[in-house]
């Protein structure tokens, strides 16, 4: 019993490990024709933010170099995948990824680790950074519900991929478990909410993916290319 948290601590490093070379297939398009077309740039900050205030979190509490380290390796995944956004991206878009990316992974992140570094101490330190990474994973999770009311509106399953909801219910549910055997709240909450809502995505999956709309999807996926839409295009272009 005793090295049951370090073996679910290393099953969460591979699922999310897998859940941050997920999006692989989507970049390889990009490269491949060279333009990031519709997709977004602002999830991928958003990961690399949350990811750099879990590795920070990893090192100071005591016992958690297991939450480090995979953030850790996902901090490298995803600024590879901005600097791809960076390079591939029209002037547009590439303007708003340099301006996000700097006030929220440079100007925000930076003041927030300074400020803990030399200001807090302690627990109060470990519970400021816990609470900010918290709230953020809360709000990350969160941000599939638009994608949930998209595919009960449309009856279809094209911007929610099942692999994509599967990997949030599995890691949600891991990092779950580790959390209440080794009692962190902070990583329990949010990753709760994770395996809650990757549990929802994948019953509306179930009931719409037959539908006449998802025909095709469907037919796509079983075809290999269920990693080419993991993430949705921007808001603005689902409108349209």
């Amino acid at each position: 019993m005793e090295n049951l948290p370090f073996i679910i601590g290393i099953i969460g490093n591979i699922i999310s490990v897998l859940m941050f070379l997920s999006p692989v297939g989507t970049f390889r398009r990009i490269v491949k024709s060279r333009s990031t077309e519709d997709f977004d740039s602002l999830p991928y900050i958003c990961t690399l933010l949350n990811s750099s205030l879990w590795t920070y979190y990893g090192i100071i509490k005591p016992g958690s170099y297991l939450v480090s380290t995979v953030n850790g390796f996902g901090v490298i995944v995803e600024t590879i995948y901005i600097a791809l956004f960076l390079q591939f991206a029209h002037q547009k878009m590439r303007n708003k990824t340099a301006i996000l990316a700097g006030v929220l992974n440079v100007g925000f992140l930076a003041t927030t680790l300074l400020l803990a570094q030399f200001l807090l101490h302690g627990e109060m330190k470990i519970n400021v950074i816990g609470f900010l990474s918290t709230g953020l994973n809360i709000i990350m999770y969160s941000s599939p519900l638009g994608v949930m009311k998209t595919v009960v509106t449309t009856k279809s399953v094209e911007y929610m991929p099942f692999f994509l909801s599967l990997f949030l219910f599995l890691n949600g549910g891991v990092w779950t478990l580790y959390a209440v055997l080794v009692g962190d709240w902070f990583l329990g909450v949010p990753n709760g909410m994770g395996w809650f809502l990757g549990a929802v995505q994948l019953v509306i999956y179930a009931i719409y993916r037959n539908s006449d709309s998802s025909k095709q999807i469907v037919q796509d996926l079983e075809g290999g290319d269920q990693t080419e839409c993991l993430l949705p295009p921007s808001s603005s272009s689902i409108q349209e």
